[in-house]
């Protein structure tokens, strides 16, 4: 299935998963900007979408959703291209963009369960189920029980596995909250793994 995503300076072709295609087709625009645009952005989808959604699933707890968070991130890169010229701003806009697209997914699912007035809990489907390992779904319960900030640092240190820095830089904060984060994420964590 190919759906065109328009509003773009460049129009980008995304091909399903069921089709067994995991890549971006830019339509370039004829001239030679176009077309290393189009090299760059699909090499960076390529190289970035599955630590992206990776990362995006422990933030909001589902691959559906984080798919779409990622989806998104790639859609406000090609959108805000040129003022990414710089090659190394980059992969840290699109982490960041994942990061924040997941605190608005979590805001909108706490707005929505404030007003649903009867509460039914996530039933993982048994594809999910027969995926997780026991100690994987104890561990990932564990961490949607922390704070998402707290899941948030966790998920970038552990999971995707960027340095302090990056991880500031990433959510916006200093390197000394990072470290005082992660030293009390990590604490929580065990308390809810012990307990």
């Amino acid at each position: 299935m190919l759906r065109l995503l328009r509003g773009f300076r460049v129009p980008v072709l995304l091909l399903s998963q069921a089709e067994g295609i995991e890549d971006v087709l830019l339509l370039r625009p004829t001239g030679a900007a176009g077309g290393a645009q189009g090299d760059v952005l699909g090499h960076l989808y390529r190289t970035q979408r599955l630590p992206l959604v990776r990362l995006a699933v422990l933030v909001v707890g589902d691959q559906a959703t984080a798919e779409d968070v990622v989806q998104d991130a790639f859609a406000e890169v090609c959108r805000r291209w040129r003022a990414l010229d710089d090659g190394t701003s980059v992969v840290p806009y699109l982490r960041r963009a994942v990061v924040n697209g997941a605190r608005s997914v979590l805001r909108r699912r706490r707005v929505a369960n404030a007003f649903r007035p009867d509460r039914q809990h996530h039933v993982h489907s048994a594809e999910d189920a027969a995926l997780l390992l026991g100690e994987h779904r104890a561990l990932l319960a564990a961490l949607h029980r922390l704070a998402p900030r707290q899941r948030e640092i966790l998920a970038l240190r552990y999971w995707v596995g960027l340095s302090e820095a990056e991880i500031a830089e990433t959510m916006g904060i200093s390197r000394g909250a990072v470290k005082s984060m992660a030293h009390r994420s990590l604490a929580a964590l065990r308390n809810r793994l012990e307990g």
